[in-house]
């Protein structure tokens, strides 16, 4: 085997969905015994308005360094989660919709993290409210037999279904999160399962055992025993922009990549695919001024997309440059 043959996901934008199959299997400590869902319950739905606005037309050209693709591929090898890290712009999210695209993983599942987010937001919702509502509209005391109706899988808990191959959640912003979401998320990560107690409060009546939720993708699936316990380890991917440090017990756990600001061939990759071939060369001034010293890291990457944008379509080359001006002298007067 060469040094590139080992890589299932290549950074270049190729899809080829049957790559993922050529994936070792995982090792015994990171193996989980979840029973295949099969039929539209197993399979991920094709990726969505979220990912093309990412993406845009994928090129031949390297969207990752070659020690970039070595810690991804490692995190896909060793089913542990990627923690990415880097200033705001550098493509820390993209990487989630990249990977889904190149190997044919279907939609992104997407979690946003704020300050008031928990776990459960990204395992399950309950509607009790509800439930109860319509149980005394319809005059009963309990509607057990419908209970999958008020119960909706979150996008880490859908990423958790028994999938015969791996879903693909982004959880964005960790760093924005509660100090007690990244010891909470320990658990769930290690096992690759969650419990709902409302179905496990039912599951030895009969009947009860088998009951239809609703997913983050808004399909039917059905959880067993009341637990979600999953097949294929998601490809979790994990943002942050640095603006706190995680517990040790979570570090340990995720493979650690950091993005320095897009340049060189990464940066042309990301302009052809919005703009097409070579125009990176057409716009070669923009990018200069972009990657010149000086303020540059203050910049995202879509700052350069933008003025290209205007450039293209407004017809004014000033107004290209004024947006690409340091963050903190866009702030003067």
């Amino acid at each position: 085997m060469n040094a590139h043959e080992w890589l299932i996901y290549q950074g270049k934008g190729d899809p080829e969905p049957g790559r993922v199959d050529r994936l070792p299997a995982p090792p015994r400590w990171r193996t989980f015994d979840g029973t295949p869902l099969t039929g539209a319950a197993g399979t991920a739905p094709p990726l969505d308005a979220a990912s093309s606005r990412r993406l845009g037309d994928r090129t031949s050209l390297s969207a990752q360094d070659p020690r970039s693709l070595q810690l991804i591929n490692a995190a896909l090898y060793l089913r542990r989660p990627l923690l990415v890290t880097g200033d705001p712009g550098t493509g820390k999210s993209t990487l989630a919709h990249e990977i889904a695209y190149e190997l044919g993983l279907g939609r992104v599942l997407q979690w946003p993290v704020v300050s008031r987010t928990e776990l459960k937001d990204g395992l399950y919702t309950y509607d009790a409210i509800g439930r109860l509502q319509d149980a005394q509209l319809a005059g009963q005391e309990t509607q057990t037999q419908d209970i999958g109706r008020y119960l909706r899988l979150g996008p880490l808990g859908t990423a958790l279904l028994p999938t015969r191959t791996p879903r693909v959640l982004l959880i964005d912003e960790l760093d924005k999160s509660d100090i007690d979401l990244p010891n909470d998320l320990l658990n769930v990560v290690e096992e690759g399962e969650f419990g709902l107690p409302e179905l496990e409060r039912i599951a030895d009546r009969p009947g009860q055992d088998v009951v239809q939720v609703l997913s983050d993708d808004g399909r039917r699936v059905p959880v067993t025993g009341g637990k979600v316990r999953c097949h294929a380890f998601p490809v979790i991917v994990m943002t942050s922009n640095g603006e706190r440090e995680f517990p040790a017990p979570l570090l340990r756990r995720c493979i650690h990549l950091h993005l320095d600001p897009a340049r060189g061939e990464r940066l042309a990759a990301m302009v052809q695919a919005h703009f097409g071939e070579r125009a990176d060369e057409t716009h070669r001034d923009l990018v200069r001024l972009f990657t010149e010293s000086g303020g540059g890291e203050l910049r995202p990457t879509d700052q350069l997309l933008n003025a290209i944008y205007l450039t293209r379509n407004a017809q004014h080359q000033g107004l290209g440059k004024l947006l690409l001006r340091p963050a903190e002298q866009g702030q003067r007067p």
